[in-house]
C-alpha cells in the first residue's frame, strides 16, 4: 500500500502556518498527532473534523497564542484540570494539550496527569496507528515521527497497542470498544494479544459510562458493515455485557427433526443488509433489535413447528427498556425504533399475499410518515439463499410501494384524522363526552380504512348517523 507520507501541502495551509507561528513564537516544540496524520497517511476521502495538537509545553498557553493570530478571534475553550484547550475555528476543533504522563487508578479511566515528552505522549496513546505525529517545528518540519511502527501497522490493517494492552486496557477500558470500533471503521484486524487482552480485561468495561459506550456503538453502527464489530464485541465477551439481548438470540434448536434459524447471526445480516440502502443511525438501531423479542416468545408445538408469536410486540417494549439502561435517548427517537420493531412483519406478510387496497391502507395509516423506513427495513429482512424466492420477495415488495402510491394518491389515509369529529358527534346527537363518541369514531374509521366508504366528509357524516341510530341514540340536529 502507498501511503501519503509527504505532509507539505496540507501543512501549508493557514492552520497549521499560524499554530507553527506561535509555537516558534513561545519557543515550544509542537506536533499534530492522531486520527489527523493517520487518515492521511491511508488517503481517506474523509474531511478532517478536528486536529490534535501536543506540544512540550503548555498547550493552554499555546492555544492563547493560536486564538490570537486566528481571524475573528474564535472562542477558546479551557480544562485546567487536563490541562487542555479547544479553539472552533471554521467547523474544525482544533485541540491543544501539554505533553503529558499519565497513571490511571483502579477505579476510573480518568488519569493523573503530569508533564512529559513528547515519547511519553506517545507512549500513553491507544494504538500505534493513532500514535504517529508530525513536526511543526521549524528544524525538521513536516516529519513523520513514528516510534512504534505505526505506518507498518496500517501497511498490514492491524489494530494494536503501544504498550502492553493488558495495561493499556485495564488503565482505560473505553479502548477495547475502541480497537472494535476502528477495526470496523477501516477494516483492520486487532492483533492476537490485544484481542486476548480485550475478552481478560472485559470486567472493566463496567467502569465506564453507558453515554461513552453507546457512542462508540453508535459509531460502529454508522459503519459500512457493521457486523463486523458485532461478531469482534461477542468473540471477546463485550458484547453479552452492554446488549444482552442480541447474544440471547444465539443458537439454532433442534426438536423432532425441526429446526429454525440462527436469529442472532440473520440479525447482523440484515443490519449489513441496510446499511446499503440508508445511513439513518435510528433504522440501523431498528435493524439490530427487530428480532430481539424471538429469545422470550420462542415455543415449539408438533403441529406447527418453532413460532414466536407476538416477538414484535415483545420486542418493542423490550426497546424501552433496553434504551433506558443504555441512557439512550427516551424521546421520538426511541420510539420509532419501537414503531418499527413493532411493525417489522407487516409489510412483510403483506409481501407474500395478495396485496388488497384495504392491507395497503391500513399499513399507510399505521406506519405514517414512517412506512418507507419501514419498507426498507423489510427489504433487508430478506435473507432468503434461494434465488427465486429472493427475487420473488423483492417482485412483490415494489408491488407494495406501487400500490401504495395509488392507494394514498386516492384515499389520503396516511396521518388521516377520521372527517368527523367528536364535537360534531356530541352536537348531533346531544350527547356529553362518552364511550359511544369514541364507538362512533372507531366505526368510521375502519369504514375508511376497508375501504367500505371514501375519505370524505359526507360519506362520514351518513355512517355517523346510521351508527348512532344503531346505539339507540337520536339526533337534535339534521
Amino acid at each position: 500500500m502507498e501511503f501519503k507520507t509527504d505532509f507539505s501541502a496540507v501543512l501549508s495551509t493557514p492552520v497549521f502556518q499560524h499554530v507553527k507561528a506561535a509555537a516558534a513564537e513561545l519557543g515550544i516544540a509542537t506536533y499534530v498527532v492522531g486520527g489527523f496524520v493517520r487518515d492521511h497517511l491511508l488517503d481517506r476521502k474523509k474531511i478532517p473534523t478536528d486536529f490534535d495538537f501536543v506540544t512540550v509545553g503548555s498547550g493552554i498557553d499555546l492555544a492563547k497564542a493560536v486564538q490570537a493570530r486566528l481571524p475573528h478571534t474564535p472562542k477558546l475553550s479551557v480544562f485546567k484540570t487536563y490541562g487542555t484547550a479547544m479553539i472552533m475555528f471554521e467547523g474544525i476543533d482544533l485541540e491543544f494539550v501539554g505533553a503529558r504522563k499519565e497513571s490511571y487508578r483502579e477505579d476510573s479511566r480518568n488519569p493523573q496527569v503530569e508533564e512529559g515528552s513528547l515519547q511519553d505522549d506517545q507512549n500513553r496513546r491507544d494504538f500505534t496507528i493513532n500514535a504517529m505525529a508530525v513536526s511543526l517545528n521549524p528544524e525538521d518540519y513536516g516529519t513523520l515521527i513514528d516510534p512504534f511502527n505505526g505506518l507498518n501497522d496500517l501497511e498490514n490493517k492491524l489494530i494494536r497497542t503501544p504498550l502492553d494492552p493488558v495495561i493499556t486496557y485495564s488503565d482505560d477500558p473505553l479502548r477495547m470498544l475502541r480497537a472494535i470500533r476502528f477495526a470496523t471503521q477501516l477494516d483492520f484486524s486487532i492483533e492476537q494479544t490485544s484481542l486476548d487482552a480485550i475478552s481478560q480485561e472485559r470486567e472493566r468495561l463496567k467502569i465506564i459510562t453507558k453515554e461513552r459506550i453507546v457512542e462508540e456503538l453508535h459509531k460502529i453502527m454508522a459503519t459500512a458493515v457493521p457486523s463486523k464489530g458485532f461478531l469482534l464485541l461477542d468473540q471477546v465477551g463485550l458484547l453479552e455485557a452492554i446488549l444482552p439481548e442480541l447474544t440471547d438470540l444465539k443458537g439454532i434448536e433442534e426438536v423432532e427433526g425441526q429446526t429454525h434459524k440462527d436469529n442472532f447471526y440473520h440479525t447482523l445480516e440484515v443490519v449489513d443488509n441496510l446499511c446499503k440502502t440508508t445511513e439513518n443511525l435510528w433504522l440501523r438501531w431498528a435493524a439490530l433489535l427487530h428480532d430481539i423479542g424471538k429469545a422470550p416468545t420462542k415455543k415449539f408445538s408438533k403441529k406447527v413447528g418453532w413460532t414466536f408469536h407476538a416477538h414484535e410486540f415483545v420486542g418493542a417494549k423490550m426497546v424501552y427498556k433496553l434504551f433506558k439502561r443504555l441512557k439512550m435517548p427516551l424521546n421520538e427517537k426511541m420510539k420509532f425504533v419501537q414503531k418499527m420493531v413493532f411493525m417489522s412483519s407487516r409489510p412483510i406478510v403483506l409481501a407474500q399475499d395478495i396485496v388488497t387496497d384495504s392491507a395497503v391502507r391500513r399499513l399507510i395509516f399505521d406506519a405514517g410518515d414512517y412506512v418507507e423506513d419501514l419498507l426498507t427495513l423489510c427489504e433487508a429482512d430478506i435473507t432468503t439463499k434461494n434465488p427465486k424466492r429472493f427475487a420473488r420477495y423483492h417482485q412483490n415488495f415494489q408491488i407494495v410501494r406501487e400500490k401504495i402510491v395509488e392507494v394514498e394518491e386516492r384515499d389520503h389515509v396516511r396521518n388521516f384524522q377520521p372527517p368527523v369529529s367528536g364535537e360534531l358527534i356530541m352536537k348531533t346527537f346531544g350527547l356529553r363526552p362518552g364511550k359511544e363518541i369514541g364507538i362512533i369514531k372507531e366505526k368510521i374509521k375502519e369504514a375508511i380504512l376497508e375501504g367500505e366508504i371514501p375519505n370524505e366528509f359526507d360519506a362520514a357524516v351518513e355512517l355517523m348517523k346510521k351508527e348512532g341510530k344503531a346505539l339507540g341514540l337520536k339526533m337534535t340536529t339534521e
